[in-house]
């Protein structure tokens, strides 16, 4: 900075330049005048002028002189060389005198200029009284002091004023450079980025770069020399936004100052954000001639920005965007669907028994193959859907742009559901374990005059339930329907949540027999009667109590009812093992045995009179723990009953691990026989394997005495079914018993 705003180093430019002009100027005009001296006989001025050469050049030549010493040698060479031509030339060569206080006045200081002044006008009286020169002034031709001492005059007057106009220039100049250096370093030392450059008319245009400050370099990487001069575009690349720079660019063309945020790069290639503030600068009434630029370093504050952007808008686990904002998609897309700029359609995933892989494996596992059936599903689609993950295993697609026809667009979008459960069902390992990701699909059509993006959602959400209830790993596309099933399910729930505590629900048994027909125990039966008189029946209250996980409470209080059932069947001289259906999702709960335990000891009832009966969906899952609980609880007393034995994953190698008191039969089997081949096959193969085992046998369902008979003639299974007994409430079997003791106790008598 110094070089540039220094007015000392101003003026040892200006002498350096001066010096090389003198030579190269006052060698060719000695060169063109030597030979019109010779003629005339001159030859005293042509040695002046080759010494006051030779003297230059030597001045040239030493710059290990001072600089005062350079430039008060080279105004003594201007002065002796202005006294020779004046004694030789005469008063035409006054002119000379003129140079060493003007040259002093710029190159050295204003004292110096008027000491050289007043040197070169007592050299002028004194040469004009000595008659050495001849200056003519009207009146006094015949006294030459007074001639000399009115140019002496004169020239002191001209020259006064010269050096005063200098220096005075010079003067304000140092100062204005000096602020100005003050300002320049004060800029170069700002921790904001600032550059100028030389404004240009279109945009793609070289707008060279004249000033760099300190803060800029260090962060970009840039020497001085690398970027003053060159075009400010060096600092754009792929990733810096045109819209931006057209907007700047513009603002400039304007005249008006414009702020802004531009992703720039440095000059390894490494890109930043800066936040510009770029401000036009021009002379009244004239076009902007440069940008003045100030910029920050924003990068940290964009990548916390994007941070919490992301965490706003995008799921941590697999990248894809979250819940929050699929909604503002799904939102968009319908408006485009009733605007009539296409139709589109919302794909609900989930992915099937993946609790499963969760509990066994681990969530490490889960959360590896979560990733991986994102992978999956940004590949499937196509480009332009969205793929979003909203919670646990579920994700969302969604397909835009499939035309104006519903049907379709409806087939477009099953095919797409199609292709997303093939790419998902490839098959996949993780660390050395194959695994196969399986999924249910709904897909809801957004249409022109259709639901909104909430209820386009659960629309989706309903036909991918029903793809569960199907199966599993199917696509189902959404009908209206489906709606007022689940509305209706939905109300269900609700309303049986109630009716346990509005005393709605009560318990039926059903007595179960021996092959001779005598009561050998009783299952008890839910009955849900709602307050209008209407009756609901079991086969729709008790899926809906699983799904909304209301049966876990209401097993306790069906298992309470047992105990208390019992208790008033032995008072009345009638105990007899009961029965109870046990949830798979009450099984499982973590305090189920405690439950149990408390209940027991709270109602006094003995758990060698209670039967658990469970599905066999609960003995396959999860086998390890199911089996351990259940000697905990055959531990206290509790004996078990495969419910409806046959229709599920029947098989030998559980059915020897677990403590099992007795297999029941489902009704399905005994429907047709003896008279159907197939089920009469697989009732005596039941009998058969039970008889191996070593375990009691009850047949549901026994409605005909030919179901019964063969019963009878095949192992003597207990039956229970309408040809014996319908269920009723807990009074009228006490009653019912009491008259058929009395019955028998009449036909022992008589």
């Amino acid at each position: 900075m110094a070089n540039v705003n220094d007015i000392a180093a101003w003026r040892e430019r200006i002498f350096a330049s001066l010096l090389s002009v003198a030579l190269v100027v006052g060698t060719l005009s000695t060169i063109a005048i030597i030979p019109l001296l010779a003629i005339q006989g001159m030859w005293s001025v042509a040695v002046a002028d080759v010494a006051a050469l030779g003297w230059i050049f030597v001045i040239w030549r030493l710059k290990g002189l001072s600089y005062d010493a350079r430039v008060l040698h080279f105004l003594a060479v201007v002065y002796m060389l202005a006294v020779a031509l004046m004694l030789t030339v005469g008063a035409a060569s006054l002119s000379y005198l003129l140079g060493p206080p003007l040259i002093a006045a710029i190159l050295l200081s204003r004292r110096t200029a008027l000491l050289a002044l007043g040197l070169g006008a007592a050299t002028l009286v004194a040469a004009g009284a000595a008659g050495h020169i001849t200056l003519h002034v009207p009146g006094w031709e015949h006294d030459p002091l007074k001639a000399a001492l009115v140019a002496a005059v004169n020239y002191s007057t001209i020259g006064t004023m010269l050096v005063l106009t200098c220096s005075t220039l010079l003067k304000g100049l140092s100062l204005s450079l000096g602020e100005l250096e003050l300002t320049a370093a004060a800029v170069a030392r700002l921790n904001d980025l600032v550059l100028i450059a030389r404004a240009a008319d279109a945009q793609q245009a070289p707008q060279p770069i004249t000033f760099a400050n300190d803060a800029f370099l260090q962060r970009t990487g840039y020497t001085r020399a690398e970027i003053v001069g060159h075009s400010l575009h060096v600092l754009q690349g792929p990733e810096t936004d045109p819209m931006v720079l057209k907007r700047l660019f513009d603002a400039l063309i304007a005249g008006r100052p414009c702020k802004d945020e531009l992703i720039c790069y440095t000059r390894a290639g490494a890109t930043f954000w800066a936040e510009l503030e770029v401000m036009p600068f021009s002379r009244a009434g004239e076009r902007a001639s440069h940008w003045v630029v100030v910029g920050r370093d924003i990068t940290e504050r964009r990548m916390a920005a994007d941070a919490i952007h992301r965490l706003a808008f995008y799921d941590v686990l697999t990248g894809l965007p979250n819940r929050r904002l699929l909604v503002d998609r799904l939102g968009a897309m319908v408006e485009r669907a009733r605007a009539g700029d296409g139709l589109g359609a919302v794909l609900y995933l989930d992915l099937d028994n993946f609790k499963d892989i969760n509990d066994a494996r681990g969530h490490a596992v889960g959360d590896a193959l979560l990733g991986h059936a994102a992978a999956r599903l940004g590949q499937a689609v196509r480009a332009g859907d969205t793929v979003a993950r909203i919670g646990g295993d579920e994700f969302v697609v969604l397909v835009e742009g499939l035309g104006p026809d519903p049907e379709a667009a409806a087939r477009t979008a099953m095919e797409v559901a199609g292709q997303v459960r093939n790419a998902l069902a490839a098959p996949l390992d993780l660390d050395g374990q194959p695994y196969r990701i399986a999924s249910s699909i709904g897909v809801a059509l957004a249409q022109r005059t259709g639901a909104g993006a909430p209820d386009l959602l659960r629309e989706a959400d309903t036909a991918m339930y029903r793809a569960k209830a199907g199966g599993r790993n199917g696509v189902v596309l959404f009908e209206s329907a489906m709606l007022a099933e689940a509305q209706h399910k939905l109300t269900l729930e609700r309303d049986l949540a109630q009716a346990l505590h509005n005393g709605e629900l009560a318990m039926h048994l059903q007595l179960q027999v021996d092959h001779g027909g005598k009561p050998a125990g009783a299952e008890l039966l839910m009955r849900w009667r709602r307050a209008d008189g209407s009756m609901v029946r079991p086969d729709q209250f008790i899926p809906a109590a699983e799904s909304s996980g209301i049966i876990v409470p209401l097993g306790n209080w069906v298992l309470r009812q047992a105990c208390a059932f019992w208790l008033a069947l032995d008072r009345a001289g009638h105990p007899m093992p009961l029965s109870i259906n046990v949830s798979p999702l009450q099984f499982r709960q973590p305090d189920f045995v405690e439950q149990v335990r408390t209940i027991l000891r709270e109602t006094g009832a003995p758990p060698q009179q209670l039967i658990f009966e469970v599905t066999e969906g609960l003995l396959i899952e999860d086998i390890g723990q199911t089996i351990a609980r259940m000697h905990e609880l055959t531990a206290l007393g509790i004996r078990f009953s495969v419910d409806d034995f046959g229709t599920g994953y029947s098989n030998l190698a559980y059915l020897r691990k677990m403590p099992l008191y007795e297999l029941k039969i489902d009704r399905s089997f005994m429907h047709d026989t003896p008279h159907d081949a197939g089920g009469t096959a697989i009732v005596q193969s039941i009998l058969s394997m039970a008889g191996h085992l070593g375990l009691r046998v009850v047949a549901e369902g026994i409605e005909s005495e030919a179901q019964a008979g063969y019963l009878r003639q095949h192992g003597g299974a207990h039956m229970q079914g309408f040809l014996y007994h319908r269920p009723m409430p807990l009074e009228q079997l006490i009653g019912w018993l009491g008259s058929a003791a009395r019955r028998d106790e009449a036909c022992v008598a008589g």
